[in-house]
């Protein structure tokens, strides 16, 4: 069991039901850490110049990916509208992120192929969230 399946499980009042939830959370930060990661090895390539949009939308899309990933965390005194508003601008970097990292995963940059694949999850499991605050 993970620190975060913990933490939201003890909370003596939880506001959101926890499959989705720690879904986010996990998605939040693993999706945090891969843009991180990309952006360094963005700047390590032989023309780190050519991929400042790149690296650009990577910092961007860490930095919404891990502000959000604390604010879903939090549970006491929710707000719904401020946590869709934030996972749905989440969402929406991690769809911009995917889409360009993908254009350089095609040209056989390997961790732009792996942020791609954690903006996807990312992505998905922040909209799922939406949905179920939603419902």
């Amino acid at each position: 069991m993970s620190f975060a399946h913990a933490m939201i499980q003890s909370h003596p009042q939880p506001a959101i039901a926890n499959g989705a939830l720690l879904d986010c959370i996990r998605a939040c930060f693993d999706c945090a850490q891969a843009c991180t990661a990309c952006a360094d090895a963005c700047l390590a390539e032989a023309d780190p110049k050519s991929l400042a949009r790149c690296i650009r939308v990577n910092l961007d899309c860490a930095d919404l990916c891990d502000a959000t990933g604390r604010i879903v965390s939090r549970q006491t005194a929710f707000e719904r509208h401020m946590v869709a508003a934030a996972l749905q601008a989440c969402a929406i970097s991690c769809r911009l992120c995917g889409d360009e990292c993908e254009r350089h995963a095609e040209h056989g940059m390997e961790h732009c192929r792996v942020c791609a694949e954690a903006c996807r999850a990312c992505e998905q499991a922040c909209r799922a969230l939406v949905d179920q605050l939603a419902a």
